[in-house]
């Protein structure tokens, strides 16, 4: 009875001990900050795979987008995904009844000096209600999936509001 009980004891403080993992770096939630500044180090090169096309020819062509900038960015959440990221980002509009929400890639998609910049656009009613009730009402959310070959050589994601732009750096 002693040893069944000091072996449940000893068991459970192992186990207990493990959840201090949460926030270190070998949990793979944490694969990029909560929108916060770290310091990151130098990735190196990568090559991207060939097999993989740039372009097709089937695709149809894309029609101008009439978004406006959402008033702030409220979040910006990065989760690493078997292939690449998914990259979640949660903001305020100015006014309620904002629709079909769209992160538009900065300077086509490509890195600017390790930083990938996005702006976070939504469509606006034809009529403009007005700013009533909590921003819960305005709040809008969309999210993007980047692959790995998309997030070779960037360390930082960035996504621009009206009022404020949200960043995050790779640990």
């Amino acid at each position: 009875m002693r040893t069944t009980l000091s072996a449940l004891l000893i068991s459970t403080l192992v186990v207990s001990g493990c959840g201090a993992a949460r926030e270190s770096r070998l949990n793979p939630f944490n694969w990029f900050g909560r929108s916060q500044s770290t310091p990151t180090t130098v990735a190196s090169e990568q090559t991207a795979n060939p097999l993989i096309p740039q372009s097709s020819k089937l695709k149809r062509k894309d029609l101008p987008y009439q978004g406006q900038l959402v008033d702030q960015v409220s979040d910006l959440v990065i989760e690493k995904v078997p292939g690449g990221a998914l990259v979640r980002v949660t903001g305020v509009s100015a006014a309620q009844g904002a629709f079909d929400v769209r992160l538009i890639a900065q300077n086509g998609g490509k890195p600017d000096d390790g930083v990938l910049s996005y702006e976070l656009r939504a469509l606006q009613p034809a009529y403009r209600r007005p700013v009533v009730g909590p921003a819960a009402g305005r709040t809008v959310t969309v999210a993007r999936f980047l692959s790995e070959e998309t997030l070779i050589g960037v360390k930082t994601i960035q996504v621009v509001g009206n009022q404020n732009v949200r960043s995050s750096r790779r640990r």
